[in-house]
This record gives C-alpha cells, structure tokens and sequence, in this order.
C-alpha cells in the first residue's frame, strides 16, 4: 500500500485507519480526523472508501495508520 489513500479492497477490518466523518464541515480548519479501527466496509467512493468503525463512526478513509 502506498501513502495515498487506499481503495476498499485494500482494507481489512480491524486495520486502523483515519477517517472523515461523513457529517464533518470538510472545509472547517478544525475538523480532526477520527482515527479507529475499521468494523464495516461500504465500498469505494470519491472521497475514499466509506467505511464504519469498531466505535460506530461512519466516514471516508483517508490514510491507514501504520504502527511506529
């Protein structure tokens, strides 16, 4: 996987991923990204994959978090 956003196929449950949440103002500086661990996968869309995780957030992944 490279550092670009993956694609739904590219994602596992139980990966930690951060996400956008779907009803987060994307255009807001402070928008934080939600970082968990994937529980649901929906499929591909524009924005990233749309995904649902383990705590019950719902929205587009934007990178997978790598352990250091």
């Amino acid at each position: 996987m490279s550092n670009e956003r993956p694609t739904a196929e590219e994602l596992r449950q139980g990966m930690t991923v951060e996400i956008v949440q779907d009803d987060a103002d994307v255009q807001s500086e402070d928008t934080e990204p939600i970082i968990g661990e994937v529980g649901t996968i929906h499929g591909d869309d524009p924005e990233g994959p749309h995904v649902k995780l383990k705590s019950g957030a719902v929205g587009h992944v934007q990178s997978v978090v790598h352990d250091e």
